[in-house]
């Protein structure tokens, strides 16, 4: 046991540097090292023929993959280096990790590197939005049509909209029947605030599959950035139907209730299922409903409204102190 102690602990300082500067900017260091390995995980995730949950359970192994090593460098950083090196070299220090996934302490290393990764790691939002299970009309037979649409998806990737475009429009023009090209366009535009081409674009792909599960989320978003709130709504309920246990759906029926349509309990009640959902699958975006709860708690406070928000956690089986 003191023996692996002390391999444990050559490694971690020699890999993060004895002495170097102060314990929160050594903190941070670490944080940022091990989430960028995350991210290079979570890059090389194939999405092909994925639904997002199986997408969302391959992001969770990357995390996973950091979130013990982080709970063993946070610990060893919080030891006195200078009072250690006084001791006996006979004595020994006992660090204590918790592997444990279910566990709060694991959760909350788990937890604190997720947060950092879904703000500085762009591969997790745009693996999650990845929409690639195919159907009949989805990639075109076209060997040109699929070069075309490809140099799109690299254009926009690269955030350049407007080019991605004009090469999803030239994949159409050869193949007019390509679903993920039409997906793909209106999602270049609505990047662009062109929300009634956006509309186009995933109505057309409905043509082709009235089941599509991005078109008909995508055109909730648009509907709603047009102010265009009942259709919105109407369009989340039809994936509902759909995909019952999708948190986006509920999330963004919740983000729609509660600040655009001024309903905030009908709002947190659905935000609490889509955490719920986003628990189950293991979703980074749980963290996006965590704060989307917090601020609706801030309104409802000032509303003398603490007992609603109490009582519709407690509806959902969620402990507020667990956020």
């Amino acid at each position: 046991m003191k023996k692996s102690l002390i391999a444990i602990l050559t490694f971690c300082f020699s890999f993060y540097g004895v002495g170097q500067v102060k314990e929160t900017k050594k903190t941070e260091k670490l944080l940022k090292e091990l989430s960028d390995n995350g991210c290079k995980c979570i890059d090389s995730i194939k999405t092909t023929n994925k639904t997002k949950e199986e997408i969302s359970k391959d992001i969770n192994r990357c995390i996973n993959a950091q979130a013990g090593a982080y709970q063993l460098g946070s610990k060893m950083m919080e030891i006195d280096l200078a009072s250690l090196s006084k001791k006996d070299s006979k004595d020994t220090v006992k660090i204590v990790i918790n592997s444990n996934e279910e566990s709060k302490e694991y959760k909350d290393y788990y937890y604190e590197i997720e947060r950092y990764m879904m703000i500085n790691c762009k591969s997790i939002k745009r693996k999650i939005a990845s929409s690639d299970l195919e159907n009949y009309f989805s990639m075109s037979k076209n060997p040109e049509a699929k070069k075309l649409y490809h140099k799109g998806i690299d254009q926009s990737e690269k955030q350049n909209y407007q080019k991605a475009i004009s090469y999803f429009e030239k994949a159409l023009k050869i193949d007019s029947l390509f679903a993920f090209a039409w997906d793909n366009m209106g999602l270049c535009y609505r990047k662009l605030d062109k929300y009634d081409d956006a509309i186009f674009a995933y109505n057309k792909s409905l043509e082709l599959d009235p089941l599509g599960l991005m078109p008909l989320q995508n055109i909730a978003v648009a509907y709603k950035y047009k102010k265009e709130y009942q259709k919105a709504l109407a369009a989340y309920e039809t994936l509902a139907e759909l995909d019952s246990k999708n948190p986006e759906v509920y999330y963004g029926i919740g983000l729609l209730y509660a600040y655009s349509l001024n309903d905030l309990e009908k709002g947190l009640d659905n935000i609490c299922k889509a955490y719920t959902y986003y628990i189950a699958q293991k979703s980074p975006y749980r963290t996006d409903a965590e704060k989307l709860i917090n601020m609706i708690y801030v309104d409802m406070k000032k509303q003398g409204k603490e007992t609603v928000f109490d009582e519709i956690l407690k509806k959902n089986n969620i402990n507020q102190n667990s956020k």
